[in-house]
């Protein structure tokens, strides 16, 4: 049968971070799972604010059937939308309504329908290195072209200049990723500006819009008072992509939200055009349950500090081998450099000791591995004899 073959390519061959993650699977079965350390997925081991759980067995005794689990209207519940914007009023203050919000399953559904609504083949989007390896896939099934900007390997903040001369006529849009997956870093207030400027001076010497696609997932796992700059306070243009995967601990529900800024040009036949991207795609409405359950939630979140004492404990015993860190200042990733400057021989060589960690050359930067450090802490705590034995391997101490 003669069956697009892209769509084979990308179900035939997983994910390198599925791959070890299905690979820790099977070694765990061989050697018992607490000789295994795994941290190759993303997945949340913090639980949800109790007010989840409370939230979901109220809906589920007091609610009419068809009311919980029926459809709602495709772009999602209008309580619910409400709710969301008056929660983004409240801690950012940029006016958005509810006509503006497109409930979604999650994070990745929020992005391909807004690159499916405002590519147009051909057209480029900017992803700056490191980057969610899934982007490509992404904007490539919307027909459109990545381009990779480096970042300053000093601190992992954007490249101005390389961004600056990334930027085409063909480009539409830019995706960025704060707090970022995989390094964990957060784009400062002084990085962010200086994109918009860019973005700014751009449009006008191109004629054209570009749109800045904010992937944030991550937004409320940060440690500290670090500040993760809301972008439609600083640039038009914007689209919002959010997940509560990350912040409530539900990654498996698949809820999210895309959120317009009522300052983008168009605003309204963008809206339709994400209703009709959401349409084209087959996404007929957000889970309805669940969007009824972030509604009452929209104030909470998971407890940080699990994370970072997780972080300090990882971070702090890496270093002190020898190993050389990026310290995140949010989400749940340690991305270290391999000190033979190939990510594989890492990966590899802390195969031998069970360690399991992620090569990060999909993600647009060689030389590093990921680290993914949302697991048991005494998992971490376990672990560090053997990282002292890969350490050894290289001759770090």
């Amino acid at each position: 049968m003669n069956i697009n073959k892209k769509m084979l390519e990308l179900g035939s061959k997983r994910s390198i971070i599925r791959e070890i993650f299905e690979f820790g699977k099977i070694r765990a079965s061989e050697i018992g799972k607490e000789n295994v350390y795994d941290f190759s997925l993303g997945n949340p081991s913090v639980k949800p604010p109790k007010k989840v759980d409370e939230t979901i067995v109220s809906l589920v005794n007091n609610c009419n059937s068809t009311a919980l689990h029926g459809y709602t209207s495709a772009t999602g519940d209008l309580e619910v939308r409400k709710a969301i914007t008056n929660n983004i009023n409240k801690r950012f203050n940029v006016g958005i309504n509810e006509n503006l919000i497109y409930m979604t399953c999650g994070a990745a559904a929020s992005l391909s329908i807004t690159l499916r609504a405002i590519l147009n083949e051909d057209e480029e989007v900017i992803v700056f290195a490191p980057f969610f390896t899934e982007y490509r896939v992404f904007i490539e099934s919307a027909f459109g072209k990545v381009v990779v900007s480096n970042p300053l390997e000093k601190d992992f903040q954007i490249d101005l200049a390389d961004f600056e001369s990334k930027i085409t006529p063909k480009t539409k849009a830019i995706i960025l990723n704060s707090p970022n997956n995989p390094s964990g870093v957060v784009y400062n207030e002084q990085t962010i500006k200086g994109v918009c400027q860019i973005l700014n001076k751009k449009s006008k010497e191109f004629g054209t819009e570009i749109v800045l696609i904010s992937d944030e997932p991550y937004r409320e796992l940060v440690y500290g008072d670090i500040n993760v700059p809301y972008l439609m306070n600083y640039y038009n243009n914007c689209i919002v992509c959010y997940s509560f995967s990350k912040s409530l601990s539900l990654p498996g529900e698949r809820i999210g939200y895309i959120a317009i800024s009522p300052k983008l040009t168009e605003v309204k036949n963008v809206y339709n055009a994400i209703c009709g991207a959401g349409r084209a795609l087959g996404y007929v409405c957000a889970p309805s349950m669940f969007q009824k359950v972030i509604k009452e939630c929209l104030d909470c979140s998971v407890d940080i500090e699990s994370y970072k004492k997780n972080r300090d404990l990882l971070y702090n015993s890496l270093v002190k081998l020898g190993f050389n860190c990026i310290k995140p200042d949010g989400a749940f990733y340690l991305f270290v450099k391999s000190p033979s400057n190939d990510a594989f021989d890492m990966y590899e060589k802390a195969k031998q000791f069970n360690i399991l960690i992620v090569p990060c050359d999909d993600f647009g930067i060689k030389g590093y591995c990921r680290i993914s450090y949302c697991v048991a802490y005494d998992m971490i705590e376990r672990s560090i004899p053997a990282f002292e034995k890969l350490a050894k391997v290289y001759k770090l101490n």
